[in-house]
């Protein structure tokens, strides 16, 4: 149960229409709910604005199915996040209301649309990055957040970022997501007075140490106002940029 639907509750049993048992009745089940393989957070959504998200690995089809069913009762716009196709198709199947973003590798269970609010940028090095970087896009915007993404503008060519720091100054908050050597961030971060919330990927051959190389250059930024999240965590920064971005949109 997301702010809205609790204060609609609460308003109707102010006005008469709903009576204390049965708004009672509606909450009891809050904060969790045991389904046996899984303690579903009905709570989450009141306490952060977005409802949990199901993480896709290591999880059945059938079990991804059922959490997010049960979260769609009380939610919009629930994510599934790294859902392979078998779980992709176990959605689809399922009856749901759904959006599919397959180059995100997410599910959006019961969509519903938002008015995007400020300006969220992400930002990739490669198109190798781009599964990553799709990720925090599509979250970001879920969210409700405005995104724009610029892709493919590492630091092998960096003429290819300078047509775009008009875009990037205006941003609230920029999600770099960059593999191999992990540089862009610190790039970035030297350009523009925005936070940037880099992102390392696991691209790269034997030496990134899957995607190790870019998170020790990116902790070693010498760019201030830089922070990192953990290797391949498109949905965490995503998470963090909407957070920048929308309480600079209440203070503006």
């Amino acid at each position: 149960m997301d702010r809205e639907k609790v204060r609609a509750l609460l308003e109707a049993v102010a006005a008469g229409t709903l009576s204390p048992d049965r708004a009672l009745a509606r909450l009891r089940d809050l904060p969790t709910e045991n389904l046996g393989f899984a303690r579903v957070d009905l709570h989450r959504g009141l306490r952060h604005g977005m409802p949990e998200a199901v993480f896709g690995p290591g999880k059945t089809p059938d079990q991804i199915v059922a959490i997010v069913r049960r979260l769609a009762e009380a939610h919009d716009n629930v994510l599934v996040t790294r859902a392979e196709p078998e779980v992709l198709q176990a959605i689809t199947a399922s009856g749901l209301p759904h959006r599919l973003h397959p180059a995100a590798r997410i599910a959006v269970v019961k969509p519903a649309a938002g008015e995007g609010v400020g300006l969220v940028v992400v930002l990739s090095a490669g198109t190798s990055d781009l599964p990553v970087a799709e990720e925090a896009a599509v979250v970001a915007e879920v969210m409700g957040n405005r995104v724009e993404r610029i892709y493919d503008c590492g630091v092998a060519g960096l003429h290819r970022l300078v047509p775009h720091l008009d875009r990037l100054n205006e941003a609230n908050a920029i999600v770099v997501v960059a593999g191999m050597d992990g540089a862009l961030p610190s790039v970035v971060g030297g350009l523009v007075d925005r936070p940037v919330i880099a992102v390392p990927t696991s691209v790269g051959y034997g030496a990134s140490f899957h995607g190790i190389a870019a998170l020790l250059t990116m902790l070693n930024a010498c760019a201030p106002g830089i922070s990192v999240v953990n290797i391949d965590n498109g949905y965490g920064a995503a998470a963090q940029a909407s957070q920048i971005n929308h309480l600079v949109a209440k203070l503006r």
